[in-house]
Parts: C-alpha cells; structure tokens; sequence
C-alpha cells in the first residue's frame, strides 16, 4: 500500500479532529486484528470509520463480505485507489448512527461480526446501540481509546467498573486482546489505545428483561458513591424497608454498592424489583 501522507496528499485530504481520524498503517498489527476477529471466507464484516482503507483491506483478505461505514465523502478517492478493486467490499458512505438499522442489517445478512478502528469520540453510542439493539452481530473487536478499553473490561468492585460494563456484560464479555501505542497512528492522538474483543452470547440472560435491567443498572449507578439500597429508594421511590427486601431477596448485600453487582446480581435484583 502506497505511503499513507503522500497518498492524502495526492488527494488534498488533511485530516478532521471533529471526525477522530487517526488511521492504522502497520499491516502486521491490522493482520493479527483480523485474525484474533476469526473472520474467514465465511464471514460478514461491519467495520464503521474505514478511514483510508488500511483496515478495511486486510478484512478483505480472508472475508466473505466487508460493508464498510465512512462519514467522510473526500475519503472517496482514497479508498477507490486502496480498495475499489476488492470485489467483496462494499463502502457507505453515510453516518452509521442515522441509519435505521434495520437498513444496515439488511446488507449484511443473517449474522455477522464488527470490526473497526472506532471514532473515539463516538465509540459508546456505536457499541451500545449494536449490543443492546441487534439480534444479528456475533461479535466486535474494536480499536478503542485504552481508557475505555479498561472500563468496558472492567471485574466489580473495581475502580473501572461501571454502568457501561454491566451493558456490555448483558450481553457478552469483552476482553483486552491488544494494547497499541499512539505513535503506530497518522497522525499520533493523545492516548494510546487497545484492541477489544466483546464476544456476543444470544442466549445470555434468555428470557430477561434487558430493557428493565437497564432501568434498575441506571439506577444503581445514578449516584456512584451511595450505598445501592439508598439509590433504590431514591429512584423507584420505595421505603426503606421495601428496597432493603428486594435486596435481600436477589441475594444482594444491604451494604452493597451497584459497583460491587455483576450482570447477573443485576438481572436478579430486575427481578426482585418488578416481580417481588
């Protein structure tokens, strides 16, 4: 692949902080991103933010299909020249958080897995609505800002752990799987990164209510510092001793915190609450 500068300059692309463009370049790191997805000639790929195509052209390599999402229209020659030959690439170039996703699904198929280089500053918003609203992703590994990374990764009970990794562990279980420094980026951000793997259980929690779990994760989490029993009070407006008898009845300490609770803990406080 040509230089990554000489080929955005050939175009007239300078690179826009307001869209988190930071591209990959080392195709040894982007290969083994790839391989530790599992993508292989059977594989559907979403990968949202294709930048310059660096990614998106080892997906190409050993997937099936690749539907790239990139907000950025004077990306267009760039990625004709990296991957318009690729037949098995498809780019749209729209804003992947104002497609219904219903449209986007349909392009992909039955299932599929994400894999993508993540907008910073718009890294949360994609992953919680893929896992909380499709049916069909198996999986993402996603480069993601390695703070973020520590709080989507996160065990209860400690400093990261938070409303975010509860989300994600309604549905799955993230892991860090790589940690990548900012000077393998073009340009350099201000944070080094690490690569997520969040694999996707579809039968997790069957027959839950996710959409009240989350009512009772946003309560929990609404003041951090208070003790779990107090929040309950505050935000279902119970007494005292009522929230204390849901607590006991899901097996959860008086004393707890929403930080000490696992996704599981939650579910079974959901329970208590609306069915106690």
């Amino acid at each position: 692949m040509e230089n990554l500068k000489s080929l955005l300059s050939v175009y007239g692309v300078q690179l826009k902080k307001q869209f988190g463009q930071n591209f990959l370049t080392d195709e040894s790191l982007l290969s083994r991103i790839v391989e530790k997805a599992g993508v292989n000639e059977f594989t559907t790929v979403l990968e949202i933010g294709c930048g310059a195509g660096t990614l998106t052209s080892q997906i190409a390599k050993k997937a099936k299909k690749v539907i790239g999402y990139e907000i950025d229209t004077r990306l267009k020659p760039v990625l004709e020249k990296t991957v318009g030959d690729k037949k098995n690439v498809e780019i749209v170039f729209k804003d992947v958080m104002k497609e219904k996703l219903a449209d986007l699904e349909s392009k992909l198929g039955d299932d599929y897995v994400m894999v993508a280089n993540l907008p910073y500053y718009i890294t949360t918003p994609i992953v919680m609505r893929f896992l909380e609203q499709s049916t069909k992703i198996k999986g993402l590994v996603i480069m993601i800002q390695e703070e973020v990374a520590q709080r989507f990764c996160a065990k209860p009970s400690s400093t990261d752990y938070g409303a975010i990794t509860v989300g994600i562990n309604l549905r799955g279980s993230a892991s860090v799987i790589e940690y990548v420094p900012r000077q393998m980026f073009t340009p350099p951000p201000n944070v080094d990164s690490a690569v997520i793997k969040i694999d996707v259980e579809k039968n997790k929690f069957l027959g839950a209510d996710l959409e009240k779990v989350r009512e009772v994760v946003k309560a929990g989490f609404s003041s951090r510092r208070k003790m779990l029993v107090n929040n309950l009070m505050n935000f279902f407006k119970m007494d005292r001793a009522t929230a204390e008898s849901r607590l006991t009845e899901a097996g959860v300490k008086l004393t707890s915190r929403a930080e000490n609770l696992s996704a599981s803990d939650f579910v079974a406080l959901t329970n208590a609450i609306f069915n106690g």
